[in-house]
């Protein structure tokens, strides 16, 4: 009686079978798996990957350095209070199940909260809390399922990106056996009849035949098994018909020379595999190129502060923090480096890296990462890494504080390419059947040419090419985007709304003056050392105009959000913020945003603010109201109410007083019938810049950047906001025009694949030039859109 298969991995169980569940498994630990996924409700990925895991050989030994702490630390990205992220490359994630198992790991263990998959990578992302758990369980879970990981610390601690040269030597070998079997095929092609060419001519078929081999099974091995796993998988990936196309054309050309029937089709053959890989080769440079300009330099522009050694303090770009600098981190700041704590007490929300929201205390001595919250009062830190090596880096990417939202055209575009290849394979089918009949000749070379003309690869690039560029040029123009997902949601919003106080206004004009009892040189003290410790724009201009250097350690600080802030030491306490905070009820006559100063409860006066609103303001909003509905919410009072009537379009909404969860349910409102894009300053306005489909965080000189929002917008820029809006829009257009243009070229290839007018070789070079020419296509028109920003910059 023939072996049984493993019902999990599908190898041969031998004499060791293990029944279970009327099944057949080669040993426990696909049975154990099997159970896992079965009493855990996702037993529906049989269905999906049929012969799904491939059995683990001695993996438990294969990790057994990994109960090594040292070298976990290496690996882990993150590692506080019970809670690691790891990184993890997966080589075998091929496909939609594959995804869609990783993704679903924490069914599979109660450790595991968030994981998730870098398709286009094969990485996979996993956070897991560590009590009961550990890095080697989770590599030895992975492997038991089929997704071994490929672990190298010589990878972790390299600087530079490894080099993929596999594709390079595939071109070559391609483009090597190309140049030699064209060579071969002179004499066939112009049919020189030369006595010792005749003599010899089918030792040059078999040298095509030799050459012809390690195009096939090696530089086109990669089509192939995409191909292969894309059908296992009730897939129909766009590597089908190419790898239809390269078996036919290699089976026929050896069975024309095995039975001297004529030299077969190897030039095609060789010059397809060429072509294929070179517009690959051109692919992979051209992402590699966009990458490289969207690093982290890129999203986080933002200032943070620096002490300098005789205590005064500097703004400095993010990126220049260097080891050893002592940092200035305010309340609710992201801690932008892994550091160690000098002063103060942290209170660290880590749900920006983690998802857990309960705060971590911190004491001075320890070690914060880069990527938690402060909460509340000021700290200072020492540098332990630079930005570049800490995991503020990876933080951004991180779907954790913000799902991405499936990209409508990217879903397009997938939907494009599955009916575009069942429609090619349909074609081909009903050409071939046809040409059988009238002309069997040209039966083949139709199946053939209408497999390589009509591959769906341009209208797969479209998308991904205009909007990675267009994301480029944005970032050139101070406008850093999250990802190509946020220019699609851009472009699809009809109402904007905006923050007043540190968006619409800057703290860089502000005109400050103050009414009431004089404070003491103590109270002026505690005062500014209290508004040191936070980041409120109001806070930071009150900051910078109080006279005493007399900077303290507070005993006690407290940040209330929306209504101000408290500062104790020595037994004397301080608030500032609204009236009614530090229990004063508010002038009817003050029209101008106030701040109200209490002392030991005692009320003493108020500071009183002349808004400068941004230069430009006025045209921002005349330009955008032509499109979009427009409304502005408010934390301060209404005082700048009619102020701002008159230079704002008539129809625009006005919300005053508004707290940050008035703001969210506000959006969330308003996103019953609009798209809706919300503008702030990342700070109360996190919340609603989170509810809303697009959130956009102005900011000016200091790291107020919020995990809620999908861009930063430099403040300087804002007056190019309509500008960004609109070419959103035009962005969606160029990827429709692509569309069209490809199906164009199609249209005209299939003409003459079906018609018995295109020889495969010909076929063969037009496929990857539809490519290179979307891809051309797209990056001239975003560019000549560029221009726009430069003109109007300028």
């Amino acid at each position: 009686m023939a072996d049984s298969t493993c019902y999990h991995c599908g190898d041969e169980c031998g004499k060791s079978s293990v029944k279970f569940d009327d099944k057949d498994f080669c040993c426990n630990g696909c049975k154990t798996v099997y159970e896992i996924f079965t009493s855990n409700g996702l037993s529906t990925f049989y269905e999906i990957e049929g012969k799904a895991g491939t059995t683990p050989n001695e993996i438990r030994q294969k990790y057994d350095f990994l109960d090594n702490q040292e070298i976990v630390q290496q690996l882990v990205e993150f590692n506080e209070e019970g809670v690691q992220v790891v990184g993890l490359s997966i080589p075998t994630i091929h496909c939609s199940s594959c995804i869609w198992v990783l993704e679903n790991l924490n069914k599979l263990h109660s450790a595991i909260t968030f994981s998730q998959v870098d398709f286009p990578k094969k990485t996979i992302r996993v956070t897991y809390k560590t009590e009961d758990f550990s890095l080697k369980a989770l590599v030895l879970l992975l492997g038991s399922i089929g997704y071994e990981p490929y672990i190298s610390l010589e990878e972790y601690n390299k600087k530079g990106k490894k080099v993929d040269r596999s594709l390079i030597y595939k071109l070559g070998v391609a483009g090597f056996a190309f140049g030699n079997v064209m060579l071969f095929s002179f004499p066939e092609y112009f049919e020189v009849e030369e006595f010792w060419l005749d003599q010899y001519k089918h030792v040059f078929r078999w040298l095509m035949f030799a050459f012809s081999i390690p195009v096939v099974f090696y530089a086109a091995q990669d089509y192939f098994i995409s191909a292969y796993k894309g059908i296992r998988s009730k897939l129909l990936n766009i590597d089908v018909p190419i790898a239809l196309g390269i078996l036919v054309l290699f089976l026929r050309s050896t069975v024309d020379i095995v039975f001297d029937l004529g030299s077969g089709f190897f030039d095609s053959l060789t010059g397809l595999v060429f072509f294929l890989l070179l517009g690959k080769f051109f692919q992979q440079k051209t992402y590699a190129y966009l990458s490289f300009e969207r690093d982290y330099k890129s999203y986080f522009p933002i200032a943070v502060t620096r002490l300098k050694k005789n205590g005064e303090e500097e703004n400095i770009q993010i990126y220049n923090i260097e080891v050893g600098d002592r940092v200035l981190i305010r309340s609710h700041e992201i801690i932008p480096v892994d550091c160690i704590l000098i002063k103060g007490t942290a209170e660290i929300d880590y749900s920006f890296v983690t998802g857990e929201s309960d705060p971590v205390l911190k004491e001075s001595g320890e070690k914060l990462f880069a990527g938690g919250k402060q909460l509340s009062g000021v700290l200072e830190v020492e540098v332990l890494k630079s930005v570049s090596q800490s995991y503020l880096t990876q933080l951004w990417g991180n779907s954790v504080f913000s799902k991405d939202k499936a990209s409508q055209f990217q879903t397009l575009t997938d939907s494009i390419g599955k009916r575009f290849t069942v429609a090619v394979l349909s074609i081909a089918t009903v050409a071939t059947v046809f040409w059988l009949i009238f002309d069997p000749s040209l039966a083949l070379n139709v199946f053939t040419s209408v497999l390589i003309i009509a591959c769906p690869c341009a209208i797969a690039l479209a998308a991904p090419f205009t909007l990675g560029n267009m994301l480029r040029i944005f970032g050139k123009y101070k406008f850093y985007l999250k990802n190509t997902n946020v220019i699609e949601r851009l472009s699809k919003i009809d109402t904007a709304i905006f923050d007043k106080t540190g968006t619409l206004t800057t703290n860089q004009k502000d005109t400050i003056h103050y009414e009431g009892m004089e404070l003491t040189e103590e109270e002026t003290a505690l005062l500014k050392t209290t508004l040191r410790a936070s980041n409120h724009p109001l806070s930071r201009s009150l900051y910078d105009i109080l006279k005493s250097n007399a900077i303290m350690t507070l005993e006690e600080f407290q940040e209330h959000t929306g209504k101000g802030i408290e500062g104790k030491y020595n037994q004397h306490s301080i608030k500032v913020g609204s009236a009614a905070y530090v229990g004063k009820s508010r002038s009817s006559s003050i029209t101008n945003t106030a701040v109200y100063v209490s002392a030991d409860e005692d009320v003493k006066g108020r500071f009183v603010f002349k808004n400068a609103y941004r230069e430009g303001m006025s045209q921002i909003f005349n330009e955008l109201s032509d499109d979009l509905e427009l409304g502005i919410l408010s934390g301060d009072n209404d005082g700048e109410r009619s102020q701002l009537q008159k230079v704002l379009p008539e129809k625009t909404k006005m919300m005053f007083d508004q707290k940050p969860e008035d703001k969210l349910e506000y959006i969330k409102n308003l996103q019953e019938k609009h798209k809706v894009l919300m503008v702030g300053d990342g700070l109360n306005d996190a919340g609603a810049l989170a509810q809303s489909d697009v959130g956009l965080a102005v900011s000016e000189n200091i790291n107020v950047f919020s995990p809620a929002c999908d861009g930063i917008l430099d403040a300087s820029k804002l007056r190019m906001l309509p500008k960004f809006i609109k070419l959103s829009k035009k962005s969606v257009r160029i990827i429709k025009m692509s569309f069209l243009l490809s199906l164009c070229y199609n249209v005209v290839g299939l003409y003459f694949a079906v018609t018995g007018q295109l020889q495969p070789v010909i076929a063969a070079i037009l496929m990857p030039l539809s490519s290179i020419s979307i891809v051309v296509f797209t990056t001239l028109t975003t560019n000549y859109l560029g221009k726009e920003l430069k003109t109007l910059e300028s």
